[in-house]
């Protein structure tokens, strides 16, 4: 038997009708993201207006600040310009010192030696037509195999010509061609004055030319290091121009491109204070440290005091609440040999003991005295062993002058 023919008419409608689904689900699905890009670039375009919008502000915001500083004679062009020539001007000058340390253990089994290396910075002067560096103490006390690296990355061998502690100061010798030496010119520091630009260039954890600024924002500051025992360094710059270790010995240079500093210390959590040695230090040493090897001119009173203010005037039974409160005088000492006076009884202000009773320094040859830094900065910058000075203290009350010889500072 035969089988009948099938009619294809009914499977081409069931196709047709599927494409027809499948074309309008396609459309959907193509009109469905159509319109969330056409969202997301509208969204985006907002986004993007309102950042030119910002931009825009921001920019006018800097425009504003930069004509407010050109009109006070501060532009930022200006800085920049005057920081670029400091630093094309005495970054050659600038040396990197390394060496080994070497210090001595004593246990009770023995001694032993214990090796660290040290890093830090100095710069080229002239003087006498000769070439030195001029660095810190601190940084080639008691080093070995001393190497000093300029600019160029050439490094020579160097030595220790001289050297003062309570200084903070040291002059170091180097066998290098001429080529390689480029002095600054050092310069009086006796005029400077607080908020002045200052620059300093060193190399702060071995990282060489290293290069910040600043302002000087106070002038007489006393320090004390461990290698200057209980002596203060004194007549001290402070500085807001950021320094870290291997910065010890650099320059501080004003905006001439003179050394008006060297670079000595930072306070710990002083969010980057700096100090230097002031220049007219280095100008007054400079030349015994070359022909001698050492600075013995330090004058030498014999005191230990702390500064004078309200509470201790009121322990004191004194209205004077400022000088130096004499705690203690040193036997043998310029000032026990002048008479001056300690203190006799002891109080307890705020957790702290004192000495009062004794005399209160108040001045120094007519000059006011008013706290231990003033009268360390005095001595330290218009006296030298062996010079004689009127002292004005207060006494039970009274005021008086004693003249005292002063005497050279003790050698450590």
């Amino acid at each position: 038997m035969e089988t009948a023919p099938q009619s294809h008419t009914g499977r081409g409608v069931a196709v047709i009708a599927v494409f027809a689904i499948m074309c309008i689900v396609l459309g959907g699905t193509v009109v469905y993201y159509n319109s969330a890009l056409s969202q997301q670039t509208a969204s985006a375009n907002s986004s993007n207006l309102k950042l030119q919008q910002q931009v825009s502000e921001l920019q006018s915001t800097v425009a504003a600040l930069e004509a407010s500083q050109s009109g006070n004679g501060t532009s930022t062009n200006s800085n920049s310009s005057e920081a670029l020539a400091i630093y094309e001007g005495a970054a050659d000058s600038v040396v990197t010192i390394e060496g080994d340390n070497i210090t001595t253990v004593n246990t009770f089994f023995g001694s032993y030696y214990e090796y660290s290396v040290i890093e830090g910075s100095g710069f080229v002067t002239e003087y006498d037509g000769s070439m030195y560096i001029i660095t810190n103490f601190h940084v080639v006390d008691g080093t070995v195999n001393m190497t000093v690296t300029f600019s160029d990355g050439d490094a020579y061998p160097g030595k220790v010509i001289g050297s003062d502690v309570y200084a903070d100061l040291a002059v170091v010798t180097v066998d290098a061609p001429a080529y390689e030496y480029h002095p600054l010119t050092i310069v009086d520091s006796s005029d400077l004055e607080v908020g002045q630009s200052v620059y300093a260039i060193g190399a702060p954890f071995g990282l060489t030319g290293t290069f910040t600024s600043g302002l000087i924002s106070q002038l007489g500051r006393t320090i004390t290091e461990e290698t200057t025992g209980n002596y203060s360094i004194s007549g001290i710059i402070q500085f807001t121009a950021p320094i870290n270790p291997g910065n010890s010995g650099g320059p501080l240079i004003n905006s001439e491109g003179d050394v008006i500093g060297i670079t000595t210390a930072t306070i710990s959590g002083s969010q980057g204070l700096g100090f230097a040695i002031p220049s007219q230090t280095i100008i007054q040493e400079l030349p015994s440290l070359i022909a001698t090897g050492s600075y013995l001119d330090h004058s030498y009173l014999g005191i230990g005091g702390v500064d004078n203010d309200y509470q201790l005037a009121q322990a004191s039974g004194t209205n004077v609440t400022y000088g130096v409160l004499v705690e203690s005088v040193t036997s043998g000492s310029p000032a026990a040999d002048a008479g001056l006076r300690a203190g006799t009884k002891q109080v307890t202000i705020a957790g702290t003991e004192y000495l009062v009773g004794g005399d209160i320094v108040v001045s120094i040859n007519g000059t006011k005295i008013i706290d231990l830094d003033a009268l360390s900065s005095y001595l330290e910058e218009n006296t030298v062993a062996g010079q004689s000075v009127v002292v004005g203290v207060v006494r039970d009350g009274a005021l008086m002058n004693i003249t005292v010889t002063l005497g050279a500072r003790p050698q450590p």
